[in-house]
């Protein structure tokens, strides 16, 4: 196999003769028996790379990455458009321009970022072959001597997605990488290659001196050469041919092959001192090492690859890692565990909503919520600073949560809140998942710094990351390729993502971060139960490209749900130490009213209330009566009313309102005078400044609300009265934003073309291709200048006149110049049907479509050489 494998990389400079043209163009010309068969569609071009002079090899081979796009059918088009969405935007005038644009350097890097890292590695190993390279030559780069089943198996399939994604062209004998993508992946002093591999030897010499050239020449027993370019052809036919070559190193100090091994898989170069070790300088004279600088050596890459046994990687990884599974559930606990986490979610979300129902804290002057203020909802919702920046971020992306946009900006609920909390359970939670899915805002990064150094808060403005949907939809995905209840290994899921994507791997790994909060917060979310991907979250991976589909998308996950949530309870359990217990979740208005009535003490699958004086007192403020909260607690209680908390209850009302404070700066007025003089003498009621008016009133300097707060604190139980002198009812204002939308992604790249969009743009792009190179006959007016190729034709408004009308009725096409009214320039091939006043009516093939232009808004007109149109 080594002698196989010389042969072919001796032969492949023989190879690279040929029309370079315009590269700009990486087409998948190939169709699927290219595809299929790397090695078997390499037969017909063994003798492109040999002579390359037969006319049908010319006529079948593609000299420019145009020439690739234009031979591919449409759908092979559409494939490149959907696979490369910037490439539409806007869409190009014909293949040409589609081809220069597919070889920008920035197109060409997002597409390099969708390769998985076998497609990759073959593009690296493309990059360090010469151009273009044999198949047979990118197989050997891959497997090396010994061979790889897999690697042969799996190379097919990566060079066809090199070619759909236009960053190969031409036939299996003749593959070429783009050039932009060739200049980024080749090695280079200053970018090293993935591969380690260092320069050729062509490269390596290309500032030697003539006379050192032969000096090695010498050195490794080879004849002197009249030029230096028949030098280095002699030394690199000697570092690929495997015999000789082994030959040579057979002579080597043991210590120069340690140095080789150092260097083999790179990095390639190393700094030496000016009188280097024996070991290092025997290398230097044999040509193993060439110098770059005066302190510098590297190892050719000719010789790497024969110390590697013929790899370009060192580890090539053809197959995906398996994500496998740690533990196994019956899919009935994983749904019912889902569930209720899908739950608790729900209650997390109802818990943050009543907490800022009166108006949540400020917004930021830069943005977001302040750390005291992440710190105070945390403790509201009894959760880690962490776990409640997520319910923050997750109530803003399904649009229940935004700033108010007043001078005093603070956050509040949406008036779309009140709509969310009317909604089944199921269909609650399925809208949470679903912005959840979509939202490219990370709750992760919370209390993280940006790259400036500045801490980075809950809602704040720069916690959108554009990867986050992509990454969480297909962590998703992979969850729901294991078997039904089973739960990853983390590690294995992460180094999958990885391996689909290798060149988004950077220094801080944001992809595997969004991978790790995507399990916690899918777990929090309920999404998965156990680490198991439930039957709901499942349901969440439907296809939904439009708004219909999202629609039904959580319709979908809304139904898979809901026969695992419980049935909201109407009732509860009142016991004799002052609380009550919730067998479940409770129904809208009893929840509502028991909040207000108790304190909630404890969560969990039964919420516990809590009864207490403040609580009872609260409930009177809020407009009940004594005899209300009777009535309430036996008709929503299946144990009998507790003597205690009854007793509580009455003497609560009967103390509530005996005390009245008003607005003098502020007043207290009270029928018992004793009362009055029991507050007076208090030491605690100092800081009021209390004064008599009067027998049953006293003044004070504070205002009606502190006033209210001191004298509750002191164990009264006061009310507050009108000017009228009614009890004022104290009922919360709810606080509620102007209407807001939810927050908009943040696309990672152009959006996904859908297929009308796609089949438009691939007929405009053969249309304009088609007026671009169409043949046409020159006019015969003397005065008008033949028309270069992609150049507008030019020819009198007299001969354009006369040309359209004759095309009009034979029923011709004819190539025409236009300019619009902005000044822009096209080419288009027309077939007129009507010429009158000073307008042509026809179809236009580039448009597809009739369309009606001024004559005197067209520069000239050719016919066509033959009526293809």
């Amino acid at each position: 196999m080594g002698t196989g494998e010389r042969n072919q990389e001796a032969h492949v400079p023989e190879a690279t003769t040929g029309a370079t043209g315009d590269e700009y163009g990486t087409a998948t010309g190939t169709t699927g028996a290219g595809r299929t068969s790397g090695t078997a569609t390499s037969g017909t071009g063994a003798t492109p790379g040999a002579s390359g002079t037969t006319g049908a090899a010319t006529a079948t081979t593609p000299r420019t990455l145009a020439e690739a796009l234009r031979s591919r059918p449409d759908s092979s088009l559409a494939a490149l458009l959907r696979a490369r969405p910037d490439l539409l935007n806007p869409v190009p005038s014909d293949l040409t321009q589609l081809a220069t644009r597919a070889g920008t350097r920035a197109s060409v890097v997002r597409a390099l970022e969708r390769l998985d890292r076998f497609a990759l590695q073959s593009a690296q190993a493309l990059a360090v072959a010469p151009d273009p390279a044999p198949y047979d030559v990118l197989l050997a780069l891959l497997t090396g001597d010994d061979g790889d089943r897999e690697i042969e198996a799996a190379l097919p399939g990566a060079v066809a997605e090199l070619r759909e994604q236009a960053l190969v062209w031409g036939p299996d004998d003749r593959l070429r990488l783009v050039r932009t993508a060739r200049e980024l992946l080749a090695p280079s002093p200053a970018h090293p290659s993935p591969t380690g591999l260092g320069p050729t030897v062509a490269e390596a010499t290309a500032g030697m001196s003539p006379g050192r050239v032969q000096e090695i020449l010498r050195a490794v027993g080879l004849a002197a050469t009249h030029d230096p370019v028949s030098a280095v052809a002699a030394l690199t036919s000697l570092f690929t041919d495997r015999r000789r070559m082994s030959e040579l190193l057979d002579t080597a100090p043991p210590e120069a092959l340690g140095v080789l091994d150092r260097l083999v898989w790179g990095p390639p170069y190393g700094e030496v001192s000016a009188d280097p070790a024996p070991p290092v300088r025997w290398l230097r004279d044999h040509g193993l090492l060439l110098p770059t600088s005066a302190r510098t050596l590297v190892l050719p890459r000719e010789v790497a690859l024969h110390l590697r046994a013929g790899r370009a990687h060192r580890a090539p990884e053809p197959v995906a890692p398996a994500v496998t599974p740690t533990r196994e559930y019956a899919p009935r606990i994983v749904d019912t565990t889902a569930a209720g986490q899908a739950l608790t979610a729900l209650t997390m979300i109802e818990d943050l909503l009543a907490e800022w129902d009166e108006g949540g804290p400020a917004v930021l002057r830069a943005g977001g919520l302040s750390v005291r203020d992440l710190k105070r909802t945390a403790v509201a919702l009894d959760t880690t600073e962490q776990t409640a920046a997520f319910w923050l971020e997750l109530a803003y992306a399904a649009g229940l949560l935004a700033s108010d946009g007043e001078a005093d900006e603070r956050y509040a609920p949406t008036p779309a809140c009140d709509d969310w909390l009317e909604l089944p359970p199921a269909e609650r939670w399925s809208r949470l998942a679903a912005a959840w899915l979509s939202a490219t805002r990370t709750p992760g990064l919370v209390g993280g710094q940006d790259t400036r150094g500045r801490t980075l808060s809950a809602l704040g403005p720069d916690l959108d990351r554009s990867p986050a949907p992509e990454v969480r939809h297909r962590v998703l995905t992979l969850l729901a390729q294991l078997p039904e209840g089973a739960a990853p290994d983390p590690g294995t899921l992460l180094e999958r993502l990885r391996w689909e994507h290798p060149t988004r791997t950077g220094p801080e790994d944001l992809r595997s971060k969004l991978a790790q909060w995507t399990l916690e917060e899918g777990e929090l979310l309920g999404v998965t139960g156990r680490g198991a991907l439930s039957a709901h979250g499942r349901a969440l991976l439907a296809p939904a490209a439009s708004q219909q589909g999202t629609t039904l998308l959580g319709l979908s996950a809304a139904a898979a749900l809901a026969p695992h949530l419980p049935e909201p309870v109407d009732h509860v359990l009142l016991q004799a130490d002052l609380t009550a217990v919730a067998p479940g979740p409770l129904r809208r208005p009893l929840a509502a009213t028991l909040n207000v009535l108790a304190d909630i003490e404890s969560k969990g699958g039964a919420t516990v209330y809590r009864f207490t004086p403040a609580s009872v007192r609260r409930a009177l403020d809020a407009g009940q009566a004594a005899s209300d909260l009777h009535a309430f607690l036996a008709a929503h209680s299946r144990t009998p009313v507790p003597q205690p908390l009854s007793y509580l209850i009455d003497d609560v009302a009967r103390r509530h309102g005996h005390l009245r404070v008003g607005a003098a700066s502020s007043y207290v007025r009270c029928d018992d005078d004793a009362l009055l003089d029991e507050i007076v003498a208090d030491k605690r009621s100092a800081a009021l400044r209390l004064r008599r008016l009067a027998p049953t009133v006293l003044a004070a300097q504070a205002d009606p609300a502190s006033l209210l707060e001191l004298l509750r604190a002191m164990g009264y139980a006061p009310a507050a009265e009108s000017a009228e002198g009614d009890v004022v009812i104290a009922r919360a204002d709810t606080r509620r934003t102007p209407p807001r939308t939810p927050p908009a992604p943040v696309p990672d790249g152009p959006p996904l073309p859908d297929d009308t969009l796609l089949g438009a743009a691939v007929r405009a792009i053969r249309a304009g291709d088609e007026a671009a190179t169409v043949v046409r006959k020159e006019p015969p007016s003397t005065t008008a200048a033949p028309a270069e190729q992609g150049t507008l034709p030019r020819t009198t408004p007299a001969e354009t006149l006369a040309t359209v009308q004759a095309a009009a009725m034979t029923g011709s096409a004819v190539w025409i110049g236009y300019v619009n009214a902005d000044g822009a320039a096209s080419q288009r091939v027309i077939a007129p049907v009507r010429v009158e006043g000073g307008f042509v009516t026809g179809y236009d093939h580039t448009a597809d479509e009739v369309r009606t232009y001024p004559l005197h808004r067209i520069t000239g007109v050719a016919e066509l050489a033959d009526d293809s149109a």
